[in-house]
């Protein structure tokens, strides 16, 4: 990781960035099944429902030109809506275009375990779409994730059918119950 990077938790002066960040892999790729890209208020309302659970929205801050710039995203989020599932989370984790390979997204993850695992999360499941990338899976099977399924097909996007990969990481064993890889 670049040596400069901070990892901390997001706040509102980050939703601009993180609108515009997302807003590429909506209108640009497959990535996520989103189809019009949130605005900043609408990340204002996901920020507030997280932390307000007392689970993990994180950035990526790197120097640039003029100051810090989010670099990156991640954070935890309800796997489903039933109570039974509330020790369960999906994580989610985008990076700028241009930082990738820097190994952001490994701090991102990193961190994010770590966090999960503190507030009690006892399950995290990856939906990775599969967008003829290896990436996210190979870094999510570095922290241990291991597959769990995949559906074909489930969504449509950009004029083509999309499988999705779900991975799956327990946090109350071994070096996962420490956020470590």
């Amino acid at each position: 990781m670049n040596a400069a990077a901070v990892i901390r938790d997001a706040t509102h002066a980050d939703l601009g960035a993180i609108a515009a960040i997302f807003g590429h892999y909506v209108t640009q790729t497959v990535a996520t099944f989103e189809e019009i890209p949130p605005t900043a208020d609408d990340w204002e309302h996901r920020l507030a429902e997280l932390t307000g659970r007392g689970l993990p929205f994180l950035v990526a801050e790197v120097p640039g030109d003029d100051g810090l710039n989010v670099a990156g995203y991640a954070y935890a989020g309800p796997w489903r809506p039933r109570p039974a599932y509330r020790h369960t989370v999906e994580d989610s984790i985008y990076l700028a275009p241009g930082r990738t390979g820097a190994g952001l997204g490994a701090a991102l993850l990193g961190t994010l375990l770590t966090r999960c695992a503190t507030a009690g999360v006892r399950q995290v499941v990856a939906v990775i779409a599969d967008t003829g990338s290896d990436a996210s899976i190979a870094l999510h099977r570095r922290f241990g994730f291991t597959p769990a399924g995949r559906l074909a097909g489930v969504g449509h996007k950009h004029g083509r059918w999309i499988d999705t990969h779900l991975m799956q990481r327990d946090l109350t064993t071994g070096p996962a119950a420490h956020g470590e890889p």
